[in-house]
């Protein structure tokens, strides 16, 4: 009798306060997630494939945003002033990046620390803008002296980024190390199974000649084999003048380039000038995920940037390579 008293007490007077604690603080019924914050879409859609149901993932920007001109809002450090891991594209385009860093205050997400990872340790850069070691002048326009920063737009370096991820997640949630590395194993697996599919759609139009806004295509063009021949701004981050755009016209016809690519952010009125003046087609394309209405996810975003390529090369009578 005097053991079932005893646990007819615990039962009435403990559970409800034991379930009143778990209410106020639902950390310590479940296992914590990682709180994490990425400087792009991309890196969040990565993060959360490796991450899995370990972290909460949130981005800084949005896909459609230039990424080289960011705000740093207050709102952002109050973000990162509660982060975990802080993943960061790296190289210099996030010149905006350090002043929400030193804003959050948040020892565990500054350089150096295990919260602090940048994507782009190991990848192969192309386009670096450093000449026998002597940095190049920041007056002929938005030069990257570390390299062209748009790195992941090369499906294969999106393996390169995921081990990164996945390095600073094991540091920051050793517990789930093998969770984080059987993700990441499925995650190189769907690359290379996507691959395949993306590289037969572009070999027949190996060789390709294109025009371009700004130079965020060099790892993308090396991958599947189109050429970049020219770009819509006299040099990046500088607006043409009047001589270089009659120029382009000019070239664009001598050579029948008929495609002319646009990322989401930069304005309309100069590509349909040019366009009809060639008769070329004005191809707007997303650099990064959620850069347009329909791309959720990192392999959406070469789905979508691929298959228009192929539909408006076709559209426009382009050739396929036998």
């Amino acid at each position: 009798m005097l053991k079932e008293k005893i646990l007819q007490f615990v039962t009435i007077i403990c559970f409800p306060v034991f379930l009143f604690f778990i209410l106020l603080n639902p950390g310590t019924a479940y296992a914590k997630k990682l709180r994490v914050i990425t400087t792009s879409t991309d890196l969040k859609s990565i993060a959360e494939y490796i991450g899995g149901d370990k972290v909460n993932v949130e981005s800084i920007t949005k896909g459609y945003a230039n990424p080289h001109e960011i705000d740093p809002k207050p709102s952002f450090m109050v973000k990162l002033s509660k982060a975990d891991v802080f993943i960061r594209i790296g190289l210099d385009l996030e010149q905006w990046a350090q002043l929400l860093i030193d804003g959050a205050r948040n020892s565990r997400i500054r350089f150096g620390e295990p919260g602090h990872v940048i994507a782009s340790v190991g990848v192969d850069l192309q386009g670096l803008a450093v000449r026998g070691g002597v940095m190049i002048d920041r007056s002929l326009g938005d030069i990257h002296i570390y390299g062209n920063p748009h790195f992941w737009l090369d499906p294969l370096n999106g393996k390169i980024i995921a081990q990164n991820i996945l390095d600073g997640l094991k540091k920051n949630s050793p517990k789930n190390a093998h969770y984080f590395e059987e993700n990441k194993r499925l995650f190189d697996k769907e690359i290379d199974t996507h691959m395949v599919t993306w590289m037969e759609k572009m070999r027949p139009f190996s060789g390709t000649s294109v025009i371009a806004y700004h130079r965020s295509w060099p790892n993308f063009s090396k991958r599947f084999g189109i050429n970049v021949v020219g770009y819509v701004e006299v040099k990046p981050g500088i607006a043409p003048s009047p001589a270089h755009i009659a120029n382009l016209i000019k070239r664009m016809k001598s050579e029948d380039i008929r495609v002319l690519i646009r990322e989401p952010y930069y304005e309309t009125k100069i590509p349909k000038f040019i366009s009809s003046k060639t008769d070329a087609t004005v191809l707007t394309l997303p650099t990064s995920v959620e850069g347009v209405n329909g791309v959720k996810d990192y392999f959406g975003l070469f789905d979508y940037i691929i298959d228009n390529l192929v539909s408006t090369f076709i559209e426009q009578g382009i050739t396929p390579n036998d």
